[in-house]
């Protein structure tokens, strides 16, 4: 009953409404089995600490490779305080990947909704400057990809995830549990879970364990690994708040985000979070570090008269770390517990959720015994030079707010106010503010360079505003439509994919080799042209999590030396 009081007052339409009470089925569904699992000690492949969205991410990769996994979560999994607001487009390639890209579109977000960036003096106020975007109905899609990013905040994203996670037998989550301390040997990890409403404990036996538990992450610095920080660290407020009259009034002046130009009081964002009544803004404590009012806060913001109700208001400490090792024998980190970043950008959970589909191929392969005995190590190789990257990126968006100058003129309804927006409208463009909004170039352009990626001549530049489609070893495989809709990353999942635009003439090497080593493979001929000419090779081989291992216009001499490599041997 406590459940159904935190969730009814946040529902706001029929979608959320069955969202919410399936969430509450499947919460009591899996709660349920600590009542009678607690006498015998549980044992899986893989437990997952953290039932976040990258830890539900990763049990959903290591379902998919067929991998047992257990999620232990401390929270009741109800998100009264969203804080993610877009799922970026490589997550919804991985969420289309897993089945649930639609579910992520028909989750609730209003289809014809703005989805522009606009900086604006307040809302009722002097608009500066606006990002046109189309809205998720009028957008076309683009030529990198078949799943554009989408609106979904994290209290329609999280019981989704829960929902689908929770339809494999054995209902693999278990909420109001925590892991209060754990033991490794060479076979694997011992935990012991508590579960927090009865206070009944459980031994957990898993073959690795994965730390999904954010950015304090206890289970990380019980391995006694260091999250050192590369840039200071911020507070914020966090305002949720409900205006129900607001559509109407800026009907013609939507957007998915408003950026205040308020000088001394509001400079950061206030997003739509369900494309009608409900609203974040992003404050900052007063000086004294107090939180400031949220209701002043908020009618400052909007500039005109309306009814509000605030749902809550939150500090949060916004902080820029990496950790120093992502992994410490048979425990790894990942998503928050490896890597926080700045908002500004959206990359965080999305980085988390690529986290989450590298270490769960590599560990479906190490559990099923076909890769190498170095493949897991590749898991930091890969992950962590992207973690520092994106963090970077997220940063110079957010130092390019904080470094902005405002002048007290700017909201003056005068010839001196005119010209201060003229002259900010100016910098807006100057300093390239898309790059925050339209970046498909950190979302998708990341390169690994692990051992197990084989260098094929130059490689493309790591300039995340200059990147284009390519088969360099490292990428992502390139998306181009190979009939109505089946794209080229529907071909990739499970084992490796050998693509062949010469036919398969000379393949049985390689498959013998793939056979001989249990390596699964595919070989998949194309014949069109155009993506051919995309793929840049004759022959390109593509890892389970999508991104290119080997490429050549000629098969190798040695095939058991290139499949070795490539598992991590």
């Amino acid at each position: 009953m406590q459940t159904w009081q935190k969730i009814l007052p946040r529902i706001n339409t029929d979608v959320e409404a069955r969202i919410c009470i399936y969430a509450i089925q499947v919460h009591y569904f899996i709660h349920s089995g600590d009542l009678t699992m607690t006498t015998s000690t549980l044992e899986t492949d893989v437990l997952i600490v953290g039932g976040g969205p990258v830890g539900l991410a990763l049990a959903l990769e290591l379902r998919h490779q067929g991998i047992d996994c257990i999620v232990v979560e401390e929270t009741d999994g109800v998100v009264t305080h969203p804080k993610v607001g877009t799922v970026g487009p490589r997550s919804m390639e991985l969420f289309r990947r897993w089945g649930i890209a639609q579910q992520v579109r028909d989750a609730g977000w209003v289809e014809d909704h703005s989805l522009d960036v606009a900086w604006v003096t307040a809302l009722a106020g002097h608009e500066i400057y606006r990002l046109k975007f189309p809205s998720a109905k009028a957008r076309s899609l683009p030529r990198y990809t078949p799943e554009p990013e989408h609106p979904c905040p994290q209290h329609w994203l999280l019981p989704l995830l829960l929902r689908n996670v929770g339809t494999y037998s054995n209902g693999p989550v278990y909420l109001n549990c925590r892991v209060e301390k754990f033991v490794q040997t060479e076979t694997g990890v011992t935990a012991q879970a508590t579960f927090l409403d009865t206070g009944k404990t459980q031994t957990i036996t898993a073959k690795y364990m994965v730390a999904c538990d954010g950015a304090r992450s206890p289970m990380r610095k019980a391995c006694g690994v260091e999250a050192p920080a590369f840039h200071a660290t911020r507070v914020f407020q966090n305002i949720l708040f409900k205006a129900p009259e607001l559509p109407t009034i800026l009907e013609g002046r939507k957007a998915l985000v408003f950026y205040l130009m308020t000088p001394k009081t509001l400079r950061y964002p206030l997003r739509s979070i369900n494309g009608k009544d409900l609203f974040r803004l992003t404050a900052t404590p007063q000086a004294n570090g107090e939180p400031c009012d949220p209701e002043a806060a908020v009618r400052e913001a909007i500039g005109i008269e309306t009814p509000i109700e605030i749902l809550s208001s939150v500090m949060w400490y916004l902080t820029h770390r990496v950790a120093d090792q992502f992994r410490c024998d048979r425990v790894f980190f990942v998503g928050d517990s490896a890597h926080t970043l700045s908002p500004s950008g959206g990359f965080g959970m999305n980085t988390g959720i690529c986290d989450a589909v590298d270490l769960g191929w590599k560990l479906a392969a190490t559990i099923k015994g076909w890769a190498g005995s170095n493949l897991l190590d590749t898991y930091e190789s890969d992950r962590r030079p992207i973690a520092v990257r994106n963090l970077e990126e997220s940063n110079a968006n957010l130092q390019r707010t904080l470094k902005r100058t405002l002048p007290d003129a700017i909201v003056l309804d005068s010839p001196e106010g005119e010209q201060a927006r003229q002259q900010m409208t100016e910098q807006l463009e100057r300093s390239d503010v898309c790059n925050e909004f339209d970046a498909p170039g950190v979302h998708f352009g990341f390169r690994y360079d692990s051992p197990t990626i084989c260098p094929d001549g130059v490689p493309p530049t790591n300039n995340a505003h200059e990147w284009t489609q390519t088969s360099y070893p490292g990428c992502r495989a390139p998306h181009a439509w190979i009939e109505p809709g089946k794209s080229t990353l529907d071909l990739f999942g499970h084992g490796f994919v050998l693509v062949c635009f010469q036919g398969k003439g000379g393949v049985k090497g390689i498959e013998n080799v793939c056979q001989e080593r249990r390596v699964p493979l595919s070989v998949v001929c194309i014949e069109n042209p155009e993506i051919a000419k995309l793929y840049q090779r004759s022959y390109v081989l593509v890892r389970p999590d999508g991104h290119v291992a080997w490429r050549g216009d000629v098969l190798p001499h040695d095939p058991g030396a290139l499949i070795d490599q490539v598992r991590g041997c």
